[in-house]
This record gives C-alpha cells, sequence and structure tokens, in this order.
C-alpha cells in the first residue's frame, strides 16, 4: 500500500474529515479490505484515536480487515434459511470453492461468508452475489450460481434475445438527446449522463440496449448505493415520477424516441426498469 495513495484518498474528503464511513469506503473500494496501516493513517491524519477507527471499521459488516475477493457469496443462516436448508447450501458451497466459510479462496476469486438473515425468509435458502439474489436455493443450483458469477452476473445475449433491443433516449427535461455515438457500450451507441453519489461526481455511460445492465463509470459506486443522474447539458435530475417496483429506491427518467418513457432504478445493483410507450412509438 502506498502512503501518497491512501493520502490522495484522504484529500478528497478534506472538507469532512469527520465522516469515517465515507473515508473507508473509499479505502475499501481501492484495497478490497481495509489495510491495518491504512486505519493507523487514517487515525493520525483526522486526529481521531485509532479504537474509535477501529470500532466503526468492525462495527459495520459492510467492512473487512480482510482482503476479499473479487466476488463476495453470502448464505444466509437465518432461522428460516437454517431449517429449509441452508447448512447443505453452506456445505455444498465450501465444497465447490474449496474453501470454508469466513474465508477467501486462494485465487482470490470469492469469499463466503455466512450472515444472520436477509429478510427474506419466505424465499430461502437465500444466497446473495455481489447483491444479485438467488432464491430457493438448493444443493444443486450452488454449482449453477458459482458458474453464471465467474461468467459475469450481468452477461446478457445482446444479440439472441429478443427481448433485448436498441432505444434511443433524451432529457426528459431540456429534449437534448443523451446518446454519445463516439462511446460505444454492446457496440451500440451508449446513454450518456452525469452521476453524483456521497462525493463524488463523474460521468456515467449506460447501454442502449433495452434489457442490457453493462454501464461504464468513472468511479466505481459500490453494490446498493442509491445514486442522482443529471443529464449533461441542461444539468437537470433524471427523476422518475415513481419508485422502483423491485426495491423502491427513486427511478430515473429518460424520454425514448417518440415519446415514450424509460425508467431504471437508480440503486447499483437492481435491475428494476421500466418501458412505457403509451406517450408514442419508435
Amino acid at each position: 500500500m502506498e502512503q501518497g495513495e491512501l493520502l490522495s484518498i484522504l484529500e478528497r474528503h478534506n472538507e469532512n474529515r469527520s465522516g469515517l464511513i465515507p473515508i473507508l469506503e473509499d479505502i475499501q473500494a481501492r484495497y478490497n479490505h481495509l489495510p491495518a496501516e491504512a486505519l493507523r493513517v487514517l487515525a493520525d491524519e483526522t486526529g481521531r484515536s485509532l479504537v474509535d477507527v477501529y470500532g466503526v471499521a468492525t462495527f459495520y459488516k459492510a467492512f473487512s480487515l480482510k482482503p476479499r475477493g473479487k466476488h463476495l457469496c453470502s448464505v444466509c443462516t437465518g432461522t428460516a434459511c437454517h431449517v429449509r436448508g441452508a447448512p447443505i447450501i453452506v456445505e455444498e458451497s465450501e465444497r465447490q470453492l474449496g474453501t470454508n466459510a469466513g474465508s477467501t479462496t486462494s485465487d482470490k476469486e470469492f469469499t463466503l461468508e455466512t450472515i444472520h438473515c436477509l429478510g427474506a425468509c419466505a424465499l430461502g435458502p437465500i444466497v446473495v452475489v455481489d447483491g444479485h439474489y438467488f432464491s430457493n436455493v438448493s444443493r444443486s443450483k450452488v454449482s449453477r450460481i458459482i458458474k453464471r458469477t465467474r461468467d459475469g452476473l450481468d452477461k446478457v445475449d445482446v444479440e439472441g434475445d429478443r427481448r433485448i433491443f436498441p432505444i434511443t433516449v433524451t432529457c426528459s427535461r431540456c429534449n437534448h438527446s443523451l446518446m454519445d455515438p463516439g462511446h460505444a457500450i454492446d457496440d451500440a451507441p451508449s446513454i450518456r449522463v452525469t452521476v453524483s453519489f456521497g462525493r463524488k461526481h463523474g460521468w456515467l455511460r449506460l447501454s442502449s440496449l433495452y434489457g442490457s445492465y453493462n454501464l461504464e463509470c468513472e468511479y466505481d459506486i459500490p453494490t446498493d448505493t442509491l445514486v442522482q443522474v443529471f443529464c449533461p447539458h441542461c444539468h437537470s435530475g433524471l427523476k422518475g415520477a415513481s419508485n422502483c417496483p423491485d426495491c423502491g429506491a427513486p427511478m430515473i427518467s429518460m424520454i425514448a424516441r417518440g415519446g415514450g418513457i424509460v425508467q431504471v432504478c437508480s440503486r447499483r445493483g437492481c435491475k428494476g426498469h421500466m418501458l412505457d410507450l403509451n406517450g408514442g412509438g419508435f
């Protein structure tokens, strides 16, 4: 770990170093865990005691003091999931990955953990991988979940799936095109917007293939983060009139060519999206 890089992270929070959580989030996003040296430097630079820093780092489940793998696989072992067979799912996951719960595979690809309850008891056993929920998991499904993760959970067949088709969108406020033909995603012009979350503000490009979840962003957006999205031309917020039917987060709204409305969820990792063509056609 280079101290200069860590100091650069702290510099981004120079105006509000009293808030440890955003700083810890940035450190973990960079190193995939919270290195002990980073916590000592953080304590020195912010004037906080090392006990306070460690207290916050160990209190929240999202933080880890040990290096995590590229993919985080969580198996719910709450009461409802337990009686539905969660111990078998944990055992099979350990066998498939070659590691124990609470550990990371030797290739640093997967970290396997157990959690007490996800609040979806009727759908147990539940497995969550990188923010993607899998319900009613059986022993035979474990290998398929791992394979899907290795292949890419957001990967879609953009050529063979007829449910995926191109759309052209404009800002709902100034009607300026949001299409960026100079930056392709899925071999099609991307949708360019501005995104804001936490103390970060930068560009975001979405696939213009409706049904594809591929995107590129100036910053890494942690799973479950709620983002605000703006038009890069008039800077108006692209706020929808409704909330996501899947998770309840605010929707991002854009105008589809012909007068339809495209809405996508503002929560990173949620796949909620809607296309309303009542206002017109393509």
